[in-house]
């Protein structure tokens, strides 16, 4: 595996599907990517959900809803 552990990979999830991770970074998250079926897993449900987020009716979240949301994926909280 990696020098990337999981929890780190976790805490990249945002920058990476947001595409701001370095180079050096996404080639670590990718590389773990590859090894890790727990990962990857995480990632597609973090897929997912965004997706269903984005496919939401009308205005979707409201904003303080959305931008709650968007804070707890970045800090890695619930």
């Amino acid at each position: 595996m990696s020098d990337l552990e999981c929890r780190e990979f976790v805490e990249r999830v945002t920058a990476f599907l947001d595409g701001t991770l370095s180079a050096e970074a996404e080639q670590d998250f990718v590389d773990h990517l590859a090894l890790c079926d727990g990962c990857e897993r995480y990632l597609d449900q973090i897929r997912q959900t965004s997706q269903a987020l984005h496919d939401l009716p009308g205005e979707g979240l409201p904003g303080d809803a959305r931008s709650a949301l968007l804070n707890a994926f970045r800090s890695g909280r619930s």
